[in-house]
């Protein structure tokens, strides 16, 4: 369903992706774990080209494209098929919690505005927001802004959504209530990538994990083999690192 094979990105002399080989199943869920500067973001971020690669191919629901000839109309194309939450949910500031799920539904799927608000109110409900509908983001907590972020991904029914440490910027206290959603969505068979540095959450949620490090993907394989017997001597070095801090 999404694939990506020899996908390179620089930023002047560095190279934070090298030669990315990787498949992600249909209703799949992949967990990317490292350390800070692997590259797991940029990953995510060539993915929906919000990041050009320098090479590479990128395939997502049956839609491919080649880095090094891309036009415009298949960057749009592309990014119908995945939607992204990100680190800092990225919400507009002077639009309510409904304006902001339901604005790509009318802009890009040019949905009419009654059967967008009602899709939207459906999915608030669903992370737990229906009360709060009115409220704009300066009115919300950081992890109900998040769960605004992650209703907005689902609306638009995409392939594939692309989670970006959605815990990332929260306070500890606020972090398991958004959690708890991503746990709810994984329940529907929604397709997922998600880039976290919660290990148990990883652990307990994915299908797969893939550890990166350095640009590369060092060791990928189930939860259970990948925590509990890892192969190589920077995915050990890298899990008793954090899971010394435990």
């Amino acid at each position: 369903m999404l694939k990506v094979s020899g996908l390179s990105k620089h930023f002047g002399d560095n190279e934070v992706l090298k030669q990315i080989n990787l498949e992600v199943k249909r209703r799949e869920v992949v967990a990317i774990i490292g350390p800070s500067g692997s590259g797991k973001s940029t990953l995510l971020r060539c993915l929906n080209l919000l990041e050009t690669p320098d090479a590479g191919h990128i395939e997502i629901d049956g839609f491919e494209v080649d880095a090094r000839r891309l036009k415009k109309s298949d960057a749009y194309a592309l990014r119908q098929k995945s939607a992204m939450v990100f680190q800092h949910y990225n919400l507009f500031k002077n639009k309510t919690a409904l304006q902001n799920v339901i604005e790509a539904l009318i802009v890009t799927k040019k949905m009419n505005k009654p059967d967008a608000e009602v899709l939207g109110h459906k999915l608030l409900d669903q992370v737990g927001l229906a009360s709060k509908a009115s409220s704009y983001p300066a009115m919300l907590s950081g992890g109900q802004q998040q769960r605004v972020a992650i209703a907005r991904a689902l609306a638009v029914n995409p392939a594939v959504i692309l989670l970006d440490e959605p815990t990332s910027a929260l306070d500890p206290e606020l972090v398991g209530e958004v959690l708890q959603v991503i746990r709810s969505i994984v329940d529907t068979d929604t397709t997922m990538l998600i880039v976290t540095h919660e290990m148990s959450f990883a652990r307990e949620i994915a299908d797969r994990v893939i550890f990166m490090a350095d640009g590369s993907i060092i060791e990928e394989g189930d939860p259970q083999s990948l925590f509990g017997q890892p192969q190589q001597e920077r995915t050990k070095k890298f899990l008793g690192t954090v899971f010394s801090k435990n």
